[in-house]
């Protein structure tokens, strides 16, 4: 678990443009379990690729796109543990990875980004790629 003083400003990143934050299990089943529309689901990290590619590309593609995901959500891993496992249970088969992006439609696993997916590539490779993804989904 990481201090809540180091993660503070990680989670402002995504929440202050309009993500909600799971921190439980039950959040993330309420949300997930018979859901309709789209939602994106941000498994956040501390590391370098979070904050270099995923967060910026994420926030890019959801600002720039015309056609945007209904719910736009997150959970952090290494700090939100509960909320991270119960994210992962919906994201299988994809082995856990953090970060990484889960667009679901319907409560159903549509498209999913994993950190090998995200490491070595640009902020602006991640968003558009996205926006592809909300082309085709939402």
């Amino acid at each position: 678990m990481y201090p809540e003083e180091i993660v503070a400003p990680m989670r402002e990143d995504l929440t202050s443009v309009g993500f909600a934050e799971f921190r439980s299990a039950d959040e993330v089943d309420n949300h997930l379990t018979d859901h309709k529309g789209t939602s994106l689901v941000v498994i956040n990290s501390v590391c370098g690729c979070a904050a270099g590619s995923a967060r910026p590309g994420v926030k890019w593609a959801v600002t720039n796109s015309e056609k945007k995901p209904d719910h736009l959500t997150t959970v952090f891993a290494g700090v939100d543990g509960e909320a991270t496992a119960r994210t992962r249970d919906y994201t299988a088969p994809f082995p856990p990875s953090s970060p990484s992006i889960a667009l679901f439609k319907d409560g159903e696993l549509v498209h999913f980004i994993e950190r090998h997916h995200i490491e070595g590539r640009s902020a602006q490779m991640i968003g558009q790629h996205l926006l592809e993804v909300f082309k085709e989904f939402c």
